[in-house]
């Protein structure tokens, strides 16, 4: 008999958890919304990624001039460490 009963309730599981796990995520989804107080942001008000980099890089550079550059004789950084130095000039 037992058999017979936990095939039925195999066989039957589809069935009676895919109800609870609804219940149990509708009831969730409404708590934390509850708690919250608000809904999230719609996804057209909030902005991507690229955009609020964007936004941080032109606040950054708002109150530079940036006509006063380093001359690239001047740096020197941007050519690459040759062999033991042989092959970069000496500053002077």
């Amino acid at each position: 008999m037992w058999s017979v009963l936990w095939a039925a309730v195999r066989s039957k599981a589809p069935y009676v958890t895919f109800p609870v796990a609804f219940v149990v995520g509708l009831v969730g989804y409404h708590l934390e919304w509850f708690l919250r107080g608000h809904p999230p942001p719609s996804a057209e008000e909030e902005k991507s990624i690229s955009e609020q980099r964007e936004e941080r890089k032109l606040q950054e550079i708002a109150g530079k001039d940036l006509t006063k550059v380093v001359s690239l004789k001047e740096k020197m950084e941007f050519a690459p460490r040759a062999v033991l130095n042989r092959n970069r000039p000496e500053k002077s």
